[in-house]
C-alpha cells in the first residue's frame, strides 16, 4: 500500500516537520521517517560491511585506524560481549538530526572520507574500553549508561576516544597572562598548540598594561590589550584540528582596566577595521563594586594594571578590586582614569544589542561560591568553567623559570531525563564521574607545561546536565514555574552528593586527593555547612512524586554528614566536579534540549552545510503536552534566572546562562535583567539573544569547544 511519504527523501520528510498536516498537527511521524529513510538512502550504502567483530577490528587496527593499546587492555571475549550488549540495546535516533550529526561528525570514516567504518553502537563500545582503561567493570557500565543516553561524553571525547588519528579528548583551555612579552608571546605559542588540539582557548589579559602605559618608565609606550586579541584572533582562525573543529578563543578583561571601553568597542557593527575583532569572543569581569557604584550613579574609576602590580606586588587579576576599591581611589601612586559606572552597563547593553556579546563574569559571586583556595579571576569560551589559576614565570627564551597552573575543561554531560529513569541514579553519576576523571587522567599536554601541570595537579572535571526543558514538559510542568525551580534545587543537589561521593571514593582507591585539598572548603567542612543545618528535599507535592516514582532516595542531612566525614578523613580526587556546558551536538544525538534553559522553537531550524534547513523537534514534545514548551522568549529572562540560580546553588563551577528578550526589549531591559541575575547569585552571562537575531540566521551557532 503506498503511503504520503512514498518516494521522498530524507531531507524533504524532515522539512515536513514544518507544515502541519491536514488536521493541524507537526508531523513528527515525517522526521521518524526521514531517519529511516537516511539510513535506507545513504547510511547503509556507504558503510563499509564486515563479516564479524573479530574482522572489523582486526581490518581498523591493522589499517591505522583503532589504537591497538585500547584493545589489548581487554580479553577478546570480553570486548565481543560488550559490543553484542551495546547493539541488544537496539538503539535508534530518534530524529532525523541526531542521525545526521552523529554521521557528519563523529563516526569513524576512511581516510578519504568516503566511507563509513563505525556505527553509533561501535563508537559507543570504544568510548567506553578507552575510558575504561581496562577496567572491565567500569567498561560495562559506561557503555551502558551512553547507549542508554543516560551519558553523554563531551564532543572531543566522544568523537576522538580509541581512534589512532585523534586529537585531545579536552574540551577547552583557559590561560592566564602576565604583564610581559615572554608571557604574552607564550600565550600566543600556547593558544596555537591547544587550537591546533581541537580546544576552545580562552585567555585572561586584566594583567597587561594599558594602552598608553609605560615601558622601562618611558611613557605612552605601550599599546594596550588590542593588538594582543588580533594576534590571539589570527592565531585561532589559523590553526584548527584538521578543518573538523576550527579554531575558537575567547578573551576576558576585567571591567576596572582603563582599556575596558576600547575592549568593547572592538566589537561594535561600525567599529574601524584596524580594531575591529571578528571571531574572537569577549568576556568582561565584574566585581560588586562595579553595581554599587551604578546603583548610586557614580563614577567608576579604572586602574593601571601596571601601577597596581608596583604597589600590591600581585597583579590586578588578583587583588580583590571590590574590598580594596577605596584604597587604589585613595593611592596617588597608582594612575587612574574614570568613567559614569551606569554609562560602562549601557555601553555593554549596546554592544550585546549588535553582537550578544561580552559574556560576563561577576567576580565576587564566583568567588564567594569558589571552595578552592586561590581566586578565580576568567571563564572559559562557553562561560562555565570558574577554576583557580596560578602564573607561570618565564625565561627570556619562553623557557619555564617556574610553572604556573592554567585550566583544562574536562566535560561531559546527563541526559536530565533519562538520569531521572535510571535505574541506579548514584551509579549513573558515579560512572559519569570517573568517565570524566579518566579523561582528565589521560589528558596531558606536554606542548603547553603550564595546562598539563594544572590538570595533573587538579584532577578537575565538569559534569554538565541537559534536557531540562524536555524533562520538565514530558512531566507537564512549566519553565520557570515553582515547580521547575523546586525539580532544578532538589535535581542539582542530588547531584552534587553523588559526584562528591565519588570522587571521595577514588580518593580512597588512590590513596591521593588533588593538590591543595587541606586548604580546601572540602577539608574544613566548611563547604558542607549549607547541606547539614538543612534537608534539601521537595516543597512541591509533584516534585516529591516524581522522586519516589523514580525510585530516587534523596540525601538527607544525616547523608550529607556522613559524606562531611569521609571526605574530611579521605579526601576528593578532583578539585572542581561539576560545570553545565550550553550542549550543542551532543544534545541533538541524545535527543535532548540543550543545557538547562529553555528551548528557542518547538521546531528549531539549523543550517547543516550543504544540506541547508534542517529541522529539529523539542525532545519530548507532542501534540498533547506543547502548551509546557514554551519558548525562551515568551518565558522571559527572570524565570530563566530563576531555574539557574537554583542550579547555581550545587554546582562548584559555573553553568552557561544564555539570556533570550523579545524583539521589543531595550538596552534597559538587558541592564535589568543583568542586575537580576547579580542579585541571584548568577555566576556569569554568556550570550544575550534578541527574537528578531535568532529569526534572522535560523539556529544561532553556539560555543564551538563545549557545545559541538
Amino acid at each position: 500500500m503506498p503511503t504520503r511519504f512514498e518516494g521522498l527523501g530524507f531531507h524533504e520528510l524532515n522539512a515536513m516537520l514544518n507544515l502541519y498536516d491536514a488536521d493541524g498537527h507537526i508531523q513528527f511521524d515525517a522526521d521518524k521517517e526521514a531517519a529511516r529513510q537516511y539510513f535506507l538512502q545513504h547510511v547503509n550504502q556507504n558503510t563499509t560491511f564486515f563479516h564479524d567483530l573479530q574482522e572489523k577490528l582486526d581490518y581498523l587496527v591493522k589499517h591505522g585506524y583503532y589504537e591497538r593499546q585500547v584493545l589489548e587492555q581487554y580479553p577478546f571475549v570480553f570486548i565481543k560481549d560488550l559490543f553484542k550488549a551495546v547493539y541488544a540495546k537496539k538503539f535508534r535516533f530518534a530524529t532525523f538530526l541526531g542521525a545526521f550529526k552523529y554521521y557528519t561528525s563523529y563516526t569513524l570514516k576512511t581516510f578519504d572520507g568516503s566511507r563509513y567504518l563505525e556505527r553509533f553502537e561501535d563508537r559507543v563500545a570504544m568510548v567506553a574500553l578507552t575510558l575504561a582503561r581496562g577496567d572491565q567493570a567500569i567498561a560495562s557500565h559506561l557503555a551502558e549508561e551512553i547507549i542508554s543516553g543516560r551519558f553523554q561524553p563531551a564532543t572531543p571525547t566522544f568523537l576522538n576516544a580509541g581512534k589512532a588519528q585523534r586529537g585531545e579528548l579536552v574540551s577547552c583551555f583557559l590561560l592566564r597572562t602576565e604583564d610581559n612579552l615572554e608571557s604574552i608571546f607564550r600565550v600566543i605559542n600556547s593558544s596555537g598548540q591547544l587550537s591546533k588540539r581541537g580546544g576552545g582557548v580562552a585567555v585572561c589579559l586584566t594583567n597587561l598594561r594599558e594602552h598608553g602605559a609605560p615601558i622601562k618608565q618611558i611613557e605612552n609606550q605601550s599599546s594596550g590589550v588590542i593588538p594582543v586579541m588580533k594576534l590571539l584572533e589570527d592565531t585561532f582562525s589559523y590553526a584548527n584540528q584538521l578543518g573538523q573543529r576550527q579554531g575558537a578563543g575567547a578573551a576576558y578583561l576585567h571591567a576596572h582596566h582603563p582599556d575596558i571601553l576600547q575592549f568593547l568597542d572592538t566589537k561594535r557593527e561600525n567599529a574601524d577595521e584596524k580594531i575591529r575583532i571578528k571571531t574572537l569572543s569577549l568576556g568582561v569581569v565584574i566585581p560588586d563594586i562595579t553595581f554599587e557604584l551604578a546603583k548610586k550613579n557614580a563614577d567608576m574609576y579604572l586602574f593601571s594594571p601596571y601601577d597596581v602590580e608596583r604597589v600590591y606586588g600581585i597583579p590586578l587579576s588578583d587583588v580583590n578590586v571590590t574590598e580594596k576599591y577605596d584604597e587604589m581611589v585613595d593611592d596617588a601612586r597608582i594612575k587612574k582614569t574614570k568613567i559614569n559606572a551606569r554609562e560602562f552597563f549601557q555601553t555593554i547593553a549596546e554592544i550585546q544589542f549588535e553582537s550578544g556579546y561580552p559574556y560576563i563574569m561577576f567576580e565576587d559571586t564566583v568567588n564567594r561560591a569558589n571552595p578552592i583556595e586561590g581566586k578565580v579571576i576568567m571563564s572559559n569560551l562557553c562561560s562555565e568553567i570558574l577554576q583557580v589559576s596560578a602564573p607561570s614565570e618565564l625565561n627570556e627564551d619562553l623557557t619555564y623559570a617556574s610553572v604556573g597552573k592554567d585550566i583544562s575543561c574536562n566535560l561531559g554531560s546527563l541526559n536530565i531525563a533519562n538520569a531521572i529513569d535510571s535505574p541506579d541514579f548514584g551509579r549513573t553519576i558515579e560512572t559519569a564521574i570517573r568517565a570524566l576523571t579518566a579523561v582528565s587522567d589521560m589528558s596531558s599536554i606536554d606542548s603547553v607545561p603550564s595546562v598539563r601541570d594544572g590538570n595533573a595537579r587538579s584532577h578537575a572535571i565538569g559534569l554538565g546536565q541537559m534536557n531540562l526543558h524536555g524533562f520538565l514538559g514530558r512531566e507537564r510542568i512549566f519553565y520557570g514555574s515553582d515547580e521547575s525551580v523546586d525539580f532544578t534545587g532538589v535535581y542539582f543537589a542530588a547531584v552534587a552528593y553523588h559526584a562528591l561521593r565519588a570522587s571521595n571514593r577514588i580518593a580512597k582507591e588512590r590513596g591521593e586527593v588533588f593538590d591543595g585539598f587541606e586548604r580546601s572548603d572540602y577539608a574544613t567542612g566548611e563547604f558542607f555547612h549549607k547541606y547539614v543545618s538543612r534537608d534539601w528535599l521537595p516543597t512541591t507535592a509533584k516534585v516529591a512524586a516524581i522522586f519516589e516514582t523514580a525510585g530516587i532516595t534523596l540525601p538527607t542531612r544525616a547523608d550529607w554528614a556522613d559524606l562531611a566525614a569521609d571526605v574530611a578523613e579521605h579526601g576528593i580526587y578532583n578539585q572542581n566536579l561539576q560545570a553545565v556546558p550550553p550542549t550543542g551536538s551532543i544534545s541533538y544525538i541524545n535527543n535532548a534540549t540543550s543545557s538547562i534553559h529553555p528551548i528557542a522553537s518547538k521546531i528549531e531550524i539549523r543550517k547543516e552545510g550543504k544540506l541547508g534547513r534542517v529541522y529539529f523537534p523539542a525532545p519530548h514534545l507532542t501534540e498533547e503536552n506543547q502548551e509546557y514548551f514554551q519558548d525562551a522568549y515568551e518565558i522571559g529572562p527572570e524565570k530563566i534566572i530563576d531555574v539557574y540560580a537554583a542550579a547555581t546553588e550545587h554546582v562548584d563551577q559555573g553553568l552557561s546562562l544564555t539570556l533570550f528578550f523579545p524583539d521589543t526589549a531595550s538596552t534597559r531591559d538587558i541592564n535589568r535583567a543583568q542586575v537580576y541575575a547579580w542579585r541571584k547569585g548568577i555566576k556569569t552571562i554568556y550570550y544575550i539573544r534578541l527574537r528578531q537575531l535568532a529569526l534572522e540566521g535560523t539556529a544561532v551557532e553556539g560555543c564551538v569547544s563545549c557545545a559541538l
